[in-house]
């Protein structure tokens, strides 16, 4: 009893591979019988003929993997090829000026308190956002509280 025609018609109409097509043991003489694309698709829909779930390859390992490795032992060249001097600055500037925005119009600074500390973030005097929210409050440059 040879099935390969009626596998490989079954494996294309189901859209996968001949190892994934199985057919039912009860229904083998039916299976046997059909010879038409037509009859394998009513048997299909029947569920005589049927596909198994594909296996798939876990990714748990490589994400495990993917968090270690990191340390200063694993990293390569000077302090600054890993980030660059130039997008380090970047990274602390740009929000220092965005939240320098915010609050001058929203009311909180007036413009000449603005420009200000605008050129003190150019100049680099904050570190941080945070460093210059304390120096907004220990000064008392703010109109209101700063949230």
């Amino acid at each position: 009893m040879k099935l390969d025609m009626q596998k490989r018609m079954a494996a294309e109409l189901l859209k996968c591979g001949e190892s994934r097509v199985r057919f039912d043991e009860e229904r083998l003489e039916d299976i046997e019988s059909a010879i038409t694309r037509q009859e394998i698709r009513q048997l299909i829909k029947d569920g005589a003929i049927y596909k198994i779930q594909a296996k798939g390859v876990s990714r748990v390992r490589v994400r495990m993997r993917t968090r270690k490795k990191r340390g200063p032992g694993s990293r390569k060249g000077a302090k600054h090829s890993i980030i660059p001097r130039k997008r380090k600055w970047i990274n602390t500037v740009r929000p220092q000026r965005r939240f320098l925005k915010l609050l001058r119009d929203k009311g909180i600074i007036e413009p000449a308190v603005y420009r200000k500390l605008y050129l003190m973030t150019k100049a680099g005097a904050f570190k941080s956002v945070a460093a210059l929210k304390e120096y907004i409050r220990i000064n008392k440059l703010a109109r209101r509280m700063i949230v």
